[in-house]
């Protein structure tokens, strides 16, 4: 069998400093910080501070957002100074690449999604998250889609990295990256207690597994 590429990995919707240290401390490679406020995991500009100043060097700290404002997504930069703008809402390319952060976008997939055009059409993108289509709810569903649809014969059009999310967990990710290949995979439902509260050992569970998958 073929060597694998190591997988990255992300815990998003982290809500405390206490979750950013488990995280950390388990080999995350990004947090991630939920800016919308319809969800549970959101997240306030003085929390995200407090989270941002126990999160050591070379672990990226994602701003997630659903179709903000400028002035909105410039308040989080200047509060927080984070890596990575992460945009999950029908925001244009001409809107995701005017901020003074990379960013990567969201597409919640569909059977029919067209990833060649959308990673064209976003081709300033460090990267594209493939997330779960639910009607009415931009993300944090919990739910995997079909990852047959992009397994990694189906990714040679898509000239950037693919990370992985929707509805993944310890018991299901090794599976998720022997099709998919992601160059990343995001959690944040399959490593929670409640909306918003981390398991220190369902996240130690699925770092572990993911770290399992490429050692194979």
């Amino acid at each position: 069998m073929k060597e694998l590429m190591r997988t990255r990995v992300k815990i998003c919707g982290i809500t405390n400093g206490e979750d950013a240290k488990v995280a950390v401390a388990n080999g995350a490679d990004a947090i991630g910080l939920v800016f919308y406020r319809k969800s549970p995991r959101y997240v306030t500009l003085e929390q995200a501070r407090h989270i941002v100043e126990v999160v050591p060097a070379f672990v990226a700290i994602t701003a997630l957002f659903v179709d903000p404002t400028v002035e909105e997504v410039e308040e989080v930069i200047s509060a927080t100074k984070v890596d990575l703008l992460q945009f999950h809402g029908e925001e244009a390319e001409a809107f995701c690449s005017g901020f003074s952060r990379p960013y990567i976008k969201a597409v919640r997939m569909k059977h029919d999604s067209n990833l060649s055009t959308l990673a064209k059409e976003y081709a300033t993108a460090k990267g594209m998250l493939l997330d779960t289509y639910v009607k009415g709810i931009p993300g944090g569903t919990g739910e995997a889609f079909n990852w047959d649809w992009v397994s990694k014969d189906k990714q040679t059009s898509l000239n950037m990295p693919v990370i992985l999310a929707g509805g993944l967990h310890a018991g299901n990710v090794e599976r998720a990256i022997e099709i998919v290949e992601p160059w990343a995979v995001d959690v944040s439902g399959g490593v929670e207690l409640m909306p918003g509260k981390k398991s220190e050992t369902k996240i130690e569970q699925f770092i572990k597994a993911v770290n399992e998958k490429v050692r194979r």
